[in-house]
C-alpha cells in the first residue's frame, strides 16, 4: 500500500480528500499520515443550526475557525499533537453492508500499532466524549474508559478515470488520533461551540486521554508524535494490497 506523509506544517484540506479518492479508484488502496491547522471541524448537520454562522465567527475570532466535513459524526478538534489517518480504497460491495468492516480495519491497524508502543486499547463507546461512537478506540473500559481515537468514514461512487471505464465504489475511513493534546483545552473549545449553538451538549476531559500521558515511560510530546506517526507508517507499509 501507498502510504503518504504530510508535515505539521502542510495543509490538508478536502481537495486532498478528493485526491486520495482518485488514486484509490485508479490504483488501489492509499493511505496518508497528516495533520492540520487548529480548528474544529464538524459534519453538514451542524450548520441546521440558525446561529451556526455567528458561532463559527465567534471561534474563528479565539483562533479556531470552523470548517465543515463530508463525512458523518459530531464535532472534533484539530491543530497541535493531533494526527490523521485517512485509508482510502476500492470497494465492490454496498456501504450499509461493509461499514462496519470499514471501521473494523482502521481500527485494527491503529490497535496493533498502540500495542507496539506498549499501550492496550479496544474499540468501544465513551459517554460524555466528543463525537462518540462504537468505534472509538479507547483506552480502560466502563466508567474508566478514556477516547483515544475517533473514527469517521464516507463512500462515494468515483467515474472512470478513463473514458469508457466503469465507475467504481469506494470509501474513505478517517481516524483522529489523540497523540500529544491538552484535554482540557480541547474540552473547552468544543464545549463552547456547542454553547453557542444552544445544543445543550456538554462533553467531559476526563473522558478522553493524550496517548502521550499513557506510555510506559514518560514521553516528551513532539518525541512521542514523531515515534507514533513511524510506527503507524511501518504498520501500513505492510498492510496486504488487497482489501475487498
Amino acid at each position: 500500500m501507498q502510504v503518504v506523509r504530510r508535515s505539521r506544517h502542510e495543509r490538508h484540506d478536502s481537495r486532498a480528500d478528493e485526491w486520495l479518492m482518485r488514486h484509490a479508484a485508479d490504483h488501489g488502496p492509499i493511505a496518508a499520515l497528516w495533520h492540520a491547522r487548529q480548528g474544529l471541524v464538524v459534519p453538514r448537520t451542524y450548520q441546521r443550526h440558525a446561529t451556526f454562522p455567528d458561532a463559527c465567527e465567534a471561534l474563528a475570532e479565539s483562533g479556531w475557525p470552523v470548517s465543515v466535513r463530508q463525512s458523518g459524526g459530531g464535532i472534533v478538534p484539530q491543530g497541535r499533537g493531533i494526527l490523521n489517518l485517512s485509508l482510502c480504497y476500492p470497494h465492490a460491495g454496498l456501504p450499509m453492508d461493509h461499514s462496519e468492516t470499514a471501521y473494523q480495519r482502521i481500527c485494527e491497524i491503529i490497535r496493533t500499532a498502540l500495542s507496539g508502543l506498549g499501550i492496550a486499547a479496544s474499540a468501544q463507546a465513551v459517554q460524555g466524549s466528543f463525537c462518540d461512537g462504537r468505534y472509538n478506540l479507547a483506552v480502560g473500559r466502563g466508567d474508566q474508559a478514556r477516547k483515544i481515537v475517533g473514527t469517521a468514514q464516507l463512500w462515494r461512487r468515483m467515474p472512470g478515470g478513463r473514458e469508457g471505464s466503469p465507475a467504481t465504489q469506494v470509501v474513505l475511513a478517517h481516524a483522529v488520533i489523540l497523540a500529544a493534546v491538552d484535554c482540557e483545552l480541547l474540552t473547552e473549545r468544543i464545549n463552547r461551540f456547542e454553547a453557542l449553538l444552544g445544543t445543550g451538549v456538554v462533553y467531559r476531559p476526563d473522558r478522553i486521554a493524550s496517548l502521550h500521558t499513557l506510555a510506559p515511560s514518560p514521553a516528551d510530546p513532539d518525541a512521542w508524535m514523531s515515534r507514533m506517526e513511524d510506527t503507524l507508517a511501518r504498520r501500513l507499509a505492510s498492510w496486504p494490497k488487497a482489501m475487498d
